[in-house]
């Protein structure tokens, strides 16, 4: 918020909210980063972070692990996992 105004954004049906682009860069949040939320009197906070907390293993917090990984593997690595994955659907669908 460039010019210190505050911003107000509409919650949809699902509990989304769209993080502005404007925040999102001063906060050097990027497309699957892995981001905390908390409360606190009443207030809500949103916090990028690099790592998951030991010992959360929700599927939430696998899936962005998941995502966060796959974002600094080496293409050749992707393309890899990638073809792994979709065998061992493949196979989950036959069965």
């Amino acid at each position: 918020m460039s010019n210190g105004k505050p911003m107000y954004k509409l919650i949809d049906g699902k509990g989304r909210v769209l993080i502005p682009k404007e925040l999102r860069v001063a906060a050097s949040m990027d497309y699957g980063d892995i981001v905390r939320l908390g409360i606190a009197n009443g207030k809500v906070s949103v916090l990028k972070v690099d790592i998951i907390e030991v010992g959360d293993q929700s599927p939430e917090a696998v899936e962005a692990y998941v995502r966060a990984a796959f974002k600094t593997m080496p293409d050749d690595t992707r393309l890899s996992l990638i073809a792994e994955l979709t065998e061992l659907l493949k196979q989950k669908k036959e069965v």
